[in-house]
């Protein structure tokens, strides 16, 4: 298995983040969705007030072969932060060789090194072999919460207070 050289993400690397983020939404069948900029997601990546994080997973000789994305939050039960993996990828053709698993261990020891108490994510309910795959490395489902969002014009409705 050929080892990935992980590390943070850097500006230059917001092109490939939103290719890759693109390649995802595709293989959820959700490419309609993505608004996406470079602009937006350097501002929010970059920016003076960072919201989220990303690391590159590269081959040696540097080709791209998956990412993460994720952030902080917060546990109250705990009274520790912890991470919420927003995105975990690895491109199709590099699928199979353990790079996402390199990828979570990865994030595994962010979540360490920041003494969080938790590192989270959502995976949709028909990739089963996602689903397998963060069992075997000893995930939990959290099979009694419900995932709610609010967004678009229901969003500016309850913000706007009507």
């Amino acid at each position: 298995m050929t080892s990935l050289h992980i590390e943070p993400a850097t500006p230059a690397d917001v092109p490939m983040i939103l290719q890759l983020i693109r390649e995802l939404a595709e293989f959820e069948r959700l490419l309609d969705e993505v608004t996406a900029t470079e602009a937006q997601l350097h501002e929010h990546l970059f920016g003076p007030k960072p919201k989220a994080e990303v690391i590159m997973g590269r081959l040696p000789g540097g080709e791209v072969a998956g990412f993460a994305l994720y952030f902080h939050n917060f546990s109250t039960f705990l009274a520790k932060p912890g991470i919420y993996l927003e995105d975990l990828y690895v491109r199709q053709q590099y699928r199979g060789r353990g790079y996402g698993e390199q990828l979570l261990r990865r994030l595994a020891g962010i979540a360490i090194e920041r003494n969080c108490g938790r590192l989270e994510w959502s995976v949709l309910d028909w990739n089963q072999r996602a689903i397998d795959f963060y069992k075997s490395l000893g995930a939990v489902p959290m099979n009694e919460w419900t995932i709610y969002r609010v967004t678009g014009s229901a969003l500016q409705k309850l913000g706007n207070g009507g």
